[in-house]
């Protein structure tokens, strides 16, 4: 299915390349809107030790993803296409499972987050490779999310790792 041309896009990008990384973009923006529900969803269910640590630290990385969605939704209407953020939608489109886990250990969680992010940069990765010869500036914009989204995984992966430097899950 080829993706609605828009009335407009930016210059120096024909119609075709703006509906094509605004397509691209589109995916990015549910999974960054089902990323930071997740987290704020972790957020309220991680109990036992350490829980205030990773409590604490999941808010900021809430707000950063939640302000990724805003750049992300905002660079496909200059593209001209129509951003899509509703939660029907984000059911409909997603590839991946929910999150499977309620109230649970820190450790249980931050398991589970370590998935989540690897798919996301894993995604997001192939997302800046597509966008990497058609648009600098879209390109540029997921690069930078994935400056922010590694680093929140190391902070992740932080309280996986053991005195020997494995990953324990």
């Amino acid at each position: 299915m080829s993706p609605k041309l828009p009335r407009y896009t930016v210059p120096s990008l024909t119609p075709e390349e703006g509906a094509k990384v605004a397509e691209i973009l589109q995916e990015r923006l549910h999974a960054l809107n089902d990323l930071h529900l997740t987290l704020k969803h972790v957020h309220w269910n991680v109990v036992g030790p350490n829980f205030i640590g990773v409590h604490e630290m999941l808010d900021p990385q809430v707000d950063a993803v939640r302000a990724m969605t805003d750049q992300t939704a905002e660079r496909i209407a200059t593209l001209g296409g129509v951003p899509v953020g509703t939660p029907g939608a984000l059911v409909t489109a997603r590839t991946w499972e929910d999150y499977p886990l309620g109230r649970a250990t820190v450790t249980e969680h931050l398991s589970a987050l370590d998935t989540v992010y690897s798919a996301v940069i894993t995604d997001h990765r192939k997302a800046a490779e597509a966008t990497e010869e058609l648009d600098d500036v879209t390109n540029d914009l997921l690069i930078g999310h994935l400056h922010e989204i590694e680093q929140f995984h190391w902070f992740v992966r932080a309280h996986l790792e053991s005195s020997s430097g494995s990953l324990e899950s």
